[in-house]
């Protein structure tokens, strides 16, 4: 498995990461998922802005105004997580069969638009089902163009497609070769610090919501 470099990224580079029987993945995978879900809480601020700018469809009551910074949400933690198993074994096949890394870069991203939208579509018909009054009660896309069956939109999907590219293609390999470089014990303690950095966010966030 190459050194991934920022200034050159090979076909070598971007192989060998999806590694299920080993801890190694696992461990890289874990920690993804944690600062998933709070990176997608961070992300989702300007997301918002630009959204309710361009389209007047965020609600002044929704919680990412008034959610704390380390309140996690789960659903990018959950993505990252599909993202990693789904589609880092899939970029791995595209690699070897495609002529150029551009080639198998487009034809990822393609596959994750395709997954976001199935994904934002599944957990809306689960969880966003309007009330009798026809409100839905996390958000509405049925006014708006590219809408699926008034829960997945294909602007957000497109968007999400882009993060997850980026995701599979640099922050993944990036976490799995960060923890490679240091020895079994200082990773395992390094990954042991971050995931009791997230359960401490998690019991703050979740006990200040139970209290007030």
């Amino acid at each position: 498995m190459a050194k991934l470099g920022l200034h050159r990224i090979t076909e070598h580079d971007e192989i060998g990461y999806f590694a299920p029987r080993t801890w190694p993945f696992w461990r890289a995978l874990i920690v993804c998922f944690c600062l998933g879900a709070l990176a997608g809480h961070w992300l989702e601020i300007p997301y918002c802005l630009l959204m309710d700018r361009c389209f007047g469809i965020v609600s002044e009551g929704y919680p990412v105004w008034t959610d704390p910074w380390y309140h996690p949400y789960w659903v990018y933690g959950v993505g990252a997580v599909v993202m990693t198993l789904v589609i880092e074994p899939l970029k791995e096949r595209l690699i070897m069969r495609r002529r150029t890394l551009a080639g198998a870069v487009l034809e990822s991203f393609a596959v994750t638009v395709v997954l976001s939208m199935l994904l934002e579509l599944v957990i809306g018909l689960l969880v966003n089902q309007p009330d009798v009054a026809g409100e839905y009660p996390y958000w509405d896309n049925s006014d708006l163009p590219l809408n699926v069956l008034g829960q997945a939109w294909l602007v957000n999907d497109v968007l999400i497609g882009l993060v997850a590219v980026v995701y599979v293609w640099v922050i993944f390999p990036l976490a799995c070769e960060g923890f490679a470089r240091l020895r079994p014990p200082v990773a395992n303690g390094l990954f042991a610090i971050l995931v009791i950095g997230f359960a401490a966010c998690c019991a703050v966030s979740y006990l200040q919501l139970w209290l007030f």
